[in-house]
């Protein structure tokens, strides 16, 4: 029977204080956390000795859309790590990037537990990104980096997150794209633009507060929702309709671990039952893999996919949940995931533990991490409560979800393979993307993003006469752009043409 018996996560504020020089690395970063865990359990002498599964969550700046920074390189992450805590892991993985991967990465290896292929397992991740990106913005050099020799085992799907017409319009960054899916979901609903913006400040609002109370929470101040959904000087446009207040903060510094085992070794360790977390459910899916290939904007099959067979496996419903922590990167993010899970966007049991990715921080692939620690705590505090922790990666595309209580499970652990269901959702139709589109169209969805000066940028996704998708790019005029905020544009007529690198669509 697997089981979470230690928590730990940190926050590092020097950047915040203008004291890069006294940051820590992001290997250092990890060794606390991983600490922090490891004395949680109340065996911390016994915890590294016995160790035989190191799983680190990828750093972003190791990520492929990152690039290769001049920062140095941790060859074997898992191995440096447990060098530093003095642990000899047999198995030793590196994950894939995706902000799905911490629970992915814990419901793999509750899987292994149950199949007696691990015993003893740290699973840790840290983004020093607020320490990284403030340094080389001073021109400082940056001398991270190990080579302790080997090579981890690559876990997770490495797929690219888009395609080539996407990555010709910028759609790679997650900024550019979430925006789509929210005046798609604008559309679905039937609001107005300011009404829908008054929505969203309503639903980030409470996330705001429940930062404001988190000692580890990046900003912890509470906003009123008309102060989140209002543009204004310290709050501009990024992604048309989202201001900045709506938007995950990427650059903290940040880690956060658990250690995993089964009732067995927990017991033969000395962990007290007062420690032990249960897995009752958990699932994986990704939806239609590329963002210009979606069957909506504003649905995810793979999330209502996951909800049912985690809930299925803990033999629970939505209603026995207690605490919840939904994905928060983009408010779009969160209202597909309360649509799928049959959850009110206002439900009084709140949407999150931790804050929330704008607020609490959005720690790059390792977020979900911090959900996880947190969510330990809240049901360790109220034993026999139950907390559901949902995870994204890539753009509503990879999604993974867990059940935690301290209540024994009705069942032992046993879920359905995830390749069975991820079947049938690879088969759904979907729409046929146009590369080279030409003639007449209608918007679907849009976007105008923004940089510190105003509008730069017009992203179109739409439909041909002929029922094929079109992504495209408009003219970077101010008429054209503020035309594209102050009019009604969803299902909008215009004219698309083809272009060497970018589609152009010019508005009737």
């Amino acid at each position: 029977m697997p089981i979470l018996i230690g928590a730990g996560q940190l926050t590092q504020r020097t950047a915040q204080k203008g004291k890069l020089e006294d940051s820590l690395d992001p290997m250092q970063l990890l060794v606390e956390a991983s600490s922090r865990a490891a004395a949680d359990t109340g065996v911390a002498d016994k915890i590294f000795k016995t160790l035989d599964t190191i799983a680190v969550v990828r750093f972003t700046a190791d990520s492929s859309e990152a690039g290769r920074l001049p920062i140095g390189q941790y060859k074997n992450a898992p191995r440096t790590l447990g060098n530093r805590v003095g642990a000899k892991a047999k198995r030793e993985y590196y994950t894939a990037a995706g902000g799905n991967t911490p629970q992915w990465l814990v419901n793999r290896i509750a899987d292994e537990i149950a199949r007696g292929e691990v015993s003893l397992a740290l699973l840790a991740g840290s983004e020093d990104l607020a320490t990284m990106i403030g340094s080389l913005n001073k021109g400082q050099k940056l001398e991270w980096g190990d080579d302790p020799g080997g090579e981890p085992i690559h876990i997770g799907e490495h797929k690219p997150g888009v395609n080539d017409i996407e990555r010709r319009h910028a759609l790679y960054f997650p900024v550019n794209a979430y925006p789509l899916f929210e005046n798609g979901i604008r559309g679905h609903k039937g609001r107005s633009v300011r009404d829908h913006q008054l929505a969203l400040g309503h639903l980030f609002a409470p996330f705001s507060k429940v930062a404001a109370s988190n000692p580890y929470a990046w900003f912890p101040k509470a906003r009123t929702a008309e102060e989140i959904a209002t543009p204004a000087e310290d709050n501009r446009y990024v992604g048309f309709p989202y201001t900045k207040y709506m938007n995950a903060i990427i650059q903290v510094d940040m880690a956060a671990a658990v250690i995993m085992t089964n009732v067995k070794t927990a017991r033969e360790l000395g962990v007290h039952a007062a420690k032990w977390v249960y897995l009752h459910g958990g699932a994986d899916a990704s939806d239609i893999w590329n963002v210009s290939e979606r069957t909506n904007y504003y649905s995810s099959p793979a999330i209502r996919t996951i909800g049912q067979k985690a809930l299925g496996q803990a033999d629970r419903t939505i209603n026995d949940i207690d605490y919840f922590d939904l994905y928060s990167c983009f408010p779009s993010a969160v209202q597909i995931g309360c649509a799928e899970l049959g959850i009110a966007e206002d439900d009084p049991r709140g949407l999150t533990v931790t804050g929330g990715l704008p607020y609490f921080g959005g720690a790059g692939n390792n977020y979900v991490m911090h959900s996880i620690v947190t969510m330990m705590d809240k049901v360790r505090s109220k034993p026999g409560t139950f907390g559901l922790v949902t995870a994204n990666g890539w753009y509503v595309t990879k999604h993974a979800i867990g059940i935690y209580s301290t209540l024994p499970p009705r069942n032992p652990w046993e879920r359905e393979n995830p390749k069975t269901y991820q079947a049938t959702l690879d088969a759904m139709p979907h729409p046929e993307v146009d590369p080279t589109p030409n003639g007449s169209g209608t918007i679907e969805t849009y976007t105008v993003m923004h940089d510190r000066t105003g509008p730069k940028m017009g992203i179109i996704i739409g439909r041909l006469a002929s029922g094929r998708r079109f992504v495209a790019h408009t003219r970077n005029d101010p008429e054209t752009l503020n035309g594209l905020m102050e009019r009604e544009m969803l299902g909008g007529q215009g004219t698309v043409t083809a272009g060497e690198k970018t589609n152009l669509f010019v508005p009737a």
